[in-house]
């Protein structure tokens, strides 16, 4: 089963991950639903998870690089997707210390600096959570414009000054990895800061929230050689690498909260009678229910798909550097539509107190605004769709990697630019290998995209309006969203019924696009001849849909509900 289900967790891990994940199942079940939401209300600091975490070394075994543990950690990816997607089904909060733990780890897994490694290694074994220093309230996450200043001393030490916004965890963390600027050169540095220290001020907490998101600032901070993780390009390259790392793992988190979501509204429908029927009698109930299970479906195919390729990156194989942004804006963004779709469902009773439904449709929103915004990364997704569409190449074909190899690579990414050079393989390949009708139909609106790319490319004017970019880059999206689940689907068993469930919802968005593509201002008419090419409909089968209705959507009614 691709949704996850906490009393039946599934035992695809080794002995240590699979009591691991039982663990931490168990915490949050132990407290119930009720503890969860008074917390969440009371915005209660989570010191409690906190102790948990140090007292089953949760972190030091999954956060640890074999070589800088002790035997018995690694950084695997496929292992931390499942851990995040868990952290997500109970709430964003547990979730959020998890992730900027995982920033603050980036840019000191990334150093040569051994010592500090060293000292992270047992500071993890000892509990700890980290913090990323980055962003600040002046210019968001521009960090060309970063005004954290580093000072040279006589005497060969520094001085810090300046202030960071919205930095998680930086009223505990013990290390905090900052981005700054050298006073006399202008480099870039990465350093590490204690949040304990008196020279620490953290100012406040900006959100309200169980989550500590601080505002700190430092004055006259001292930093020695020791404490400095990099400098110039290499500290540049650790910031923008180390997001590569952590906004993957938004989308799992918006997997685990759009799970648990359904079970909630499902279990409700599926035991309320209006009208002397059930709930989920009603066709538009059902039709909801089915296009909430597509979409969250799809999700979890394509984000699993995508780690895939994070696994197995080289220098040689960049590819997830397309992949990756998508699982953190097309997935989050899809678990808004899928929150959106079960509130229809779950109507009134989604804004009840006791419910998990009424945290998840506040907190599925964060996802897609964090780690940059669906903007900058829709930004970063438009660089590959030349070399996507019209220039593929032999690339060494990618299985399903659940082995536990230690997924170095992330702290070796090299230089963030060249991306010109990335290259792909045959999109076709993945489409081809599939005889389905809303596959067919999807693929007949692909082509006429590429001839709209071809024949009406965008104005130089209009490369230039990211509004206009943005509608067409929702269009490429697409199209790689459905390759990577057509790759994932016979690995994870997925039917026809499934298959074309999916590419039904696919073909509809892909029409919306294309017609709000059409209706710019700016669209020639050449290009929204194109646009109307790329609007189709559907395959209706009502067999087919029951068959998904009854066998699929409805097999996970009562399959789970959280203790009061």
């Amino acid at each position: 089963m691709l949704f996850l289900d906490p009393n039946h967790l599934e035992p695809h891990f080794d002995e240590v991950t699979t009591a691991l994940m039982a663990k931490t199942v168990a915490f949050f079940e132990a407290r119930g639903k009720a503890k969860l939401k008074k917390d969440d209300v009371e915005r209660v600091w989570y010191q409690e998870f906190i102790d948990f975490l140090g007292k089953e070394k949760i972190f030091a075994t999954l956060l640890t690089p074999r070589a800088e543990g002790d035997g018995s950690t690694r950084w695997d990816t496929w292992r931390n997707c499942e851990f995040s997607e868990i952290l997500g089904f109970y709430g964003l909060h547990h979730w959020y210390t998890w992730q900027v733990t995982i920033l603050g780890l980036g840019p000191v897994w990334m150093s040569s600096d051994a010592a500090v490694k060293a000292r992270t290694a047992q500071l993890l074994r000892e509990g700890a959570v980290f913090a990323f220093g980055l962003s600040e309230k002046e210019h968001g996450a521009d960090i060309y414009s970063t005004s954290m200043q580093l000072s040279p001393q006589p005497d060969g030490t520094y001085r810090a000054n300046g202030r960071k916004y919205y930095i998680g965890n930086a009223n505990v963390a013990p290390i905090v990895s900052t981005l700054g600027k050298l006073s006399d050169t202008g480099d870039f540095v990465f350093f590490a800061a204690d949040s304990q220290h008196e020279r620490f001020d953290c100012v406040r907490n900006v959100v309200n929230s169980q989550s500590y998101v601080a505002e700190y600032a430092l004055e006259d901070y001292p930093i020695t050689e020791a404490d400095i993780l990099s400098r110039g390009e290499a500290a540049w390259d650790a910031g923008l690498n180390t997001v590569n790392v952590g906004k993957f793992n938004l989308g799992w988190a918006s997997i685990g909260i759009c799970t648990h979501a359904f079970y909630e509204a499902i279990n409700h429908a599926g035991h309320r009678v209006l009208y002397g029927r059930t709930v989920t009698e009603f066709p538009h109930v059902q039709r909801f229910l089915v296009d909430a299970w597509a979409r969250l479906t799809a999700m979890k195919l394509f984000a699993s798909r995508a780690s895939d390729y994070l696994r197995t990156a080289s220098l040689e194989d960049r590819r997830y550097l397309l992949y990756n942004p998508l699982v953190k804006m097309k997935v989050t963004g899809e678990g808004e539509r899928v929150i959106d779709l079960l509130w229809n469902v779950i109507a009134a009773k989604g804004f009840e107190n006791e419910t998990f439904f009424e945290m998840a449709t506040r907190d599925i929103r964060a996802l897609p605004k964090l780690e940059g915004t669906v903007h900058v990364n829709m930004a970063l997704v438009l660089k590959f769709m030349a070399a996507y569409f019209f220039m593929p190449t032999e690339m060494p074909e990618i299985g399903h990697i659940h082995d536990d190899r230690d997924d170095l690579f992330l702290f070796d990414q090299g230089p963030t630019r060249g991306l010109s050079k990335i290259r792909f393989h045959d999109w076709r390949k993945a489409y081809d290998s599939v005889d389905l009708p809303n596959v067919r139909a999807f693929r007949f609106q692909i082509d006429s995209l590429i001839g709209f790319l071809a024949k009406a490319a965008p104005s130089k004017d209009q490369q230039e309006d990211f509004d206009f970019l943005f509608s067409l880059g929702e269009l490429f999206t697409l199209v790689v969203y459905g390759q990577l689940i057509l790759e994932n689907a016979p690995r994870c068993g997925v039917s026809d019924d499934t298959l074309e469930t999916l590419f039904d919802v696919f073909i509809r968005d892909f029409s919306a696009a294309a017609l709000d593509l059409h209706n710019k201002p700016s669209s020639s008419e050449v290009q929204r001849e194109f646009c109307m090419s790329m609007i189709a409909k559907p395959e209706a089968d009502l067999e087919r849909f029951g068959r998904v209705y009854e066998g699929e959507v409805m097999s996970l009614l009562d399959r789970y509900a959280m203790k009061p």
